[in-house]
């Protein structure tokens, strides 16, 4: 997921690139081509908004892993704690996230506004939309298996087709291909987590689980008991690691497209283009 997230920073920054290479001024730009950009930049942000959110609670979870961890080794009074502990973990991690939910309308309003817009009498406007409708299924496509992963849902996986023509059209579709289908079957052979760091803490928690539910004595001695606690130390370690890292990737990726809604905003201030009290309320970024 991260290498994914880093390839959207890329994509995105080399946008930029290509609008400072093709000599064209936001002065210049067409109304469409405008709207384009804005409203790509404000879906953008909500998602990248919404993903920072279930990474956030995801990471809280870490709490009653800390906490149970803290009071595994203790008395038989501490191992109940150490059981509502986890008990706690595994209800936070199977909870519902209202704006991850609101981000799934988000995307599929997005994903009804891929088709390239028509461009005449300019040769640089028409590469430049090419480039940005590409740009956009490939980073809704991404986003879509982000949601399907938080998620737990196979059912928010996005089947999108290239604007035509793009020489890369048949290379996307098997990719996209391949990959759906990888998780579409993990989720079809009974596997609701696709992120394996949270996979190896939700094995370790339904191990000890039972083992602790009852508080029947302390964990010295108990060998097998001991192992148990210790790797799931080491996977709520791994996990909270990842998700940091994660986040910020994502927390990236969210300053490259705002850097560039407030760069392109920033121009048609200065070019008058946005006199139009309308134009003008609808760029605006509201947090």
């Amino acid at each position: 997921m991260r290498s994914a997230m880093n390839s959207l920073c890329e994509i995105h920054t080399d946008i930029k690139t290509l609008i400072t290479a093709l000599e064209l001024p936001v002065c210049d730009w067409d109304d469409k081509w405008i709207d384009v950009y804005m409203d790509n930049s404000v879906n953008l942000l909500d998602i990248s908004i919404a993903f920072t959110s279930e990474i956030s609670r995801l990471k809280q979870g870490n709490l009653f892993l800390q906490c149970a961890l803290h009071n595994l080794g203790g008395a038989s009074k501490q191992l109940v704690r150490a059981s509502s502990s986890l008990d706690g973990w595994r209800q936070h991690i199977n909870g519902k996230n209202p704006r991850l939910d609101n981000c799934f309308c988000v995307m599929d309003s997005f994903a009804q506004k891929l088709d390239l817009p028509k461009i005449k009498n300019s040769a640089k406007g028409k590469v430049l939309m090419r480039a940005m409708c590409g740009v956009k299924v490939v980073t809704l496509w991404v986003c879509s298996i982000f949601a399907a992963t938080f998620s737990g849902s196979a059912k928010k996986l996005m089947d999108l087709q290239a604007p035509e023509p793009c020489l890369w059209a048949n290379d996307f579709a098997d990719l996209q291909s391949f990959v759906n289908t990888e998780i579409r079957t993990l989720y079809s052979s009974g596997k609701f987590m696709v992120l394996k760091e949270l996979e190896a803490v939700d094995a370790g928690v339904k191990k000890l689980y039972p083992v602790v539910r009852d508080g029947v004595g302390p964990i010295e001695g108990d060998e097998p008991l001991k192992l148990s606690v210790l790797e799931l130390g080491k996977s709520a370690g791994k996990l909270s690691e990842g998700l940091d890292l994660l986040g910020n990737d994502v927390d990236k990726f969210f300053g490259i497209v705002l850097t560039g809604r407030d760069a392109l905003l920033c121009n048609l201030r200065v070019g008058g283009n946005l006199s139009d009290p309308v134009r003008a309320n609808k760029n605006v970024v509201v947090s």
